[in-house]
């Protein structure tokens, strides 16, 4: 019943839109006065320039557009070895349906400009109407970096010492690769994107307040990766090799390789990655007799932790294109990783006066394999109008099979032993797989106007069985206590319409409306608990932009998000740090709810300023929580949160030859609720400073440095200290332009060190943390194509919606 009344939903909006006599544009390309078969065509919107439809001249080099809504508009026409040309403004309306523009002619590169066109870069930061995009190929200090690594430098990027993402000041972010959710989150998705290479990256787009359009996930906003797209007929491609040396050597490789002739397109991206590094983890905390302020005990730990990981990544795919108007498509994208790491670790218990009492000596080893393997099939139909109807169907199936093994000795102030050593053995295998299906559809209505609306179902499964068995005496001995077996299972059902249409001569607006139906229900399958939701919530999305002039933008947007669980986070089971430290899962959470606000001013497309507020409910936070001698992270809904924020940013070529890049973020965070039993209220000022400057040194070398500094800084419950760091980057263009050599040092200093506080209740703990952060990389990119240049390949956004977000604890 819930999917019919999506259906009937969905085709009420389709029967109900204002259909309209749609336009023609006609044109021909000349070069050298001789047609120009193959050189791209692109419709621009002429108030703000924006991608309106493709093309591609033919062999008599003439173009068409069909179904174009009324408006204002010109053309841009690209080809290899030629200046980028454009026509003169023209306007379609009901007076003039069909519009043949004069002949373009294509103006050749100059010669002297011929390496400047082969090496040109795009600005590493562009802000558009509802995104800031970061170029990754433009930042010199990226090559042989992780995306995780790419994602920290980004504006209003954070990432702390677990590799969890939060969006200016705020956790809960959906990211997405091509468009389609990541479907991990939490430690799964930090290693993913440790695992991605950044090689293989074109654009990292952030939206703070997407469309409706996009799943409501995400309370603090949505990233999306972007992947390297063909732009050529024929092949194109790319191979990159990078050798980093921190204490320890890392490696990667990454080849890109796009093929397109005639009705077939063909294209793969595969990577290799080898990582070995350490980390330091250093923690105080103080004991307390129970609800008193009496202290009974100091811990003083440290863990030593050696980390080594090999994971291999590929996507391959291909589109058909049936008919000039109808492509299918299919993609299979696949990731295998083993990771291993030893943790050594010593435990000092002293009494109240701070005297020795006794030491723990534990060694922990863990023993990870991953595999994500995903298969999307995706179609595409322009129909009459200019109406457009694309669709998705995904299949994911993750699973991580982890192995834990854990020896303690236990002695007395001076060494000796006073107790038998426990071990402890954990089995912890992980399954999800999810189901995924969207239908869109695109309308144009009067004077360029859109509406579009669509719907999406989705099905997941998770099996999370953690088995724990001890040695006693030499025996293996089953751990009921610690054992757990959970089995999760959601469905989501959603709909959304969307209307963008421009109202005056300087204002254009936005309005969309998402609706979203959960239905869940979880297991655990040891004590025979289990729960059963499901409920119905709305996310409305506005939109206004109001063109002052040619120089000043002023924009207005609204948008309601929502954070659901992920799956890992709602299994209670038991995953060991050390004999007194563990993280656990919480079956009772809620999803938070963010009703968000924004309002910017974009200055020559250059400086853009931003003022926001959010508010959030039912914040998911890790609390602490201290029974004993021993302490366990749990997943909570701990608090409210309401932000303010200001955030700057600056791209601004300061001479020819430099080009400066500044992103600051200043924002407030005050929570309010319950952790632990304790009533908390936190607040905190917070600024982010990030800057790079590039320098053109000559024709074919480029330099680079790049610095960020975090003030001191709330995240939920924990007080994090000021951190900075400084990197630097040579880039050489060899080979004509067809290689490229690069040269960095990341964390020049060695300064990025995370240390933090948590204080209320009887929970009194002081962090340390540090890592191989610095690396020196040196990297060769060699690309190669032989072919016309064309339009990229449309393609779809995938039908694997949050979900793809949320696995992982």
């Amino acid at each position: 019943m819930k999917i019919y009344f999506l259906l009937t939903f969905f085709f009420i909006f389709l029967a109900t839109a204002n259909a309209q006599n749609a336009g023609k544009i006609l044109g021909n390309v000349l070069q050298n006065a001789r047609p120009s078969e193959g050189a791209t065509v692109s419709l621009l919107r002429a108030r703000d320039s924006a991608t309106v439809k493709l093309s591609v001249a033919n062999k008599e080099g003439t173009f068409a557009f069909d179904g174009v809504a009324d408006g204002n508009y010109l053309v841009a026409v690209t080809a290899i070895g030629q200046q980028k040309t454009f026509s003169n403004t023209f306007t379609l309306n009901q007076q003039q349906r069909a519009i043949h523009l004069p002949s373009i002619t294509l103006v050749p590169v100059p010669k002297s400009l011929t390496d400047v066109t082969v090496t040109a870069k795009r600005s590493l930061i562009e802000q558009k109407i509802d995104r800031t995009v970061v170029n990754v190929d433009a930042s010199i200090t990226n090559i042989g970096t992780s995306a995780l690594e790419v994602l920290e430098k980004s504006p209003g990027v954070t990432v702390d010492n677990e590799g969890n993402i939060s969006l200016k000041g705020k956790q809960g972010v959906l990211v997405m690769v091509d468009d389609r959710p990541t479907q991990l989150s939490g430690a799964d998705l930090a290693n993913l994107l440790r695992n991605l290479n950044s090689g293989q990256l074109d654009q990292i787009e952030i939206m703070t307040n997407p469309p409706a359009r996009y799943d409501a996930a995400g309370t603090s906003g949505v990233i999306n990766i972007k992947t390297k797209k063909i732009i050529t007929a024929g092949y194109n491609g790319s191979a990159t090799l990078t050798y980093m040396q921190g204490r320890y050597p890392k490696t990667s490789e990454a080849f890109n390789l796009n093929y397109r002739n005639g009705k077939v397109n063909l294209f793969t991206n595969i990577s290799h990655n080898y990582r070995q590094g350490f980390s330091v983890l250093t923690i105080q905390r103080n004991i307390y007799a129970g609800s008193t302020a009496t202290v009974t005990n100091f811990f003083d730990q440290r863990a030593d932790l050696d980390m080594e990981a090999n994971s291999f990544n590929a996507k391959i795919g291909a589109d058909f294109f049936a008919s000039k108007k109808t492509t299918l498509g299919i993609v299979f994208n696949g990731t295998a990783s083993a990771m291993s790491q030893a943790n050594n670790n010593i435990t000092n218990i002293s009494n109240a006066s701070k005297n020795l009492q006794s030491a723990t000596m534990a060694t922990v080893d863990n023993a990870t394999d991953l595999q994500n393997f995903s298969t999307n099939l995706n179609f595409r139909t322009q129909l009459a109008k200019g109406r457009e109807l694309t669709s998705d169907f995904d299949i994911l199936s993750y699973g991580a099979k982890s192995d834990q093994y854990m020896v303690n000795a236990f002695t007395d102030a001076v060494g000796n032993a006073f107790r038998k050593s426990d071990t402890l053995m954990g089995d912890l295998p992980q399954d999800i797989n999810v189901y995924s299906g969207r239908v869109d559809y695109f309308h144009p209505l009067k004077k360029g106007a859109r509406f579009e609306a669509g719907i999406k179902s989705s099905i997941v499964k998770t099996d999370n069985n953690a088995i724990y068995d001890s040695i006693q005496y030499g025996k293996i001995v089953h751990d009921f206590n610690r054992s757990n077996h959970f089995v999760y299972e959601e469905n989501i059902n959603a709909a959304y319409v969307n209307l963008s249409t421009t109202f005056a001569k300087k204002w254009s607006a936005q309005l969309g409306l998402r609706l979203e139906n959960t239905n869940a229900k979880g297991t655990q399958l040891t004590t025979g608990e289990s729960f059963d939701r499901h409920y119905t919530q709305l996310f409305p999305t506005a939109y206004f932009q109001y063109k002052a002039n040619e120089n000043n933008n002023i924009g207005a947007t609204f948008g309601r998000r929502v954070r659901r669980p992920s799956y890992g986070s709602l299994n209670p089971f038991i995953r060991f740090v050390d004999r007194y430290t563990y993280t656990m899962g919480n079956p009772s959470l809620k999803p938070s709810l963010s009703n968000n606000i924004e309002l910017s001013h974009t200055w020559r497309n250059k400086i853009t300023t931003t003022l926001n507020y959010s508010a959030t409910t039912d914040i998911i936070d890790d609390v602490i929580e201290q029974k004993g001698e021993e302490a366990y992270k749990a997943p909570a809904n701990i608090a409210s949160l309401h932000q303010f924020g200001l955030a700057i940013n600056a791209n601004i070529p300061v001479t020819k030859w430099w080009t400066s890049n500044l992103d600051v973020n200043a924002f407030h965070n005050r929570y309010k609720g319950v952790a632990s039993g304790t009533p908390i209220e936190f607040s905190q000022a917070s600024l982010i400073v990030a800057g790079t400057q590039q320098f053109k040194l000559s024709k074919t070398l480029a330099g680079e440095i790049n610095g960020r500094f975090m003030s001191g800084r709330l995240d939920g419950i924990m007080r994090v200290k000021p951190v900075a760091g400084i990197g630097a980057g040579l880039s050489q263009q060899v080979m004509k332009g067809q290689g490229t050599l690069r040269l960095s040092v990341r964390d020049i200093f060695a300064s990025i060190r995370f240390n933090s506080e948590s204080r209320y209740g009887n929970v009194d703990f002081n962090f340390q943390q540090y890592a191989d952060s610095r690396v020196l990389s040196l990297g060769f990119t060699y690309r190669f194509s032989k072919g016309k240049k064309i339009a990229p390949v449309k393609r779809t956004t995938g039908a694997a919606g949050e979900e793809q977000e949320r696995i992982g604890l």
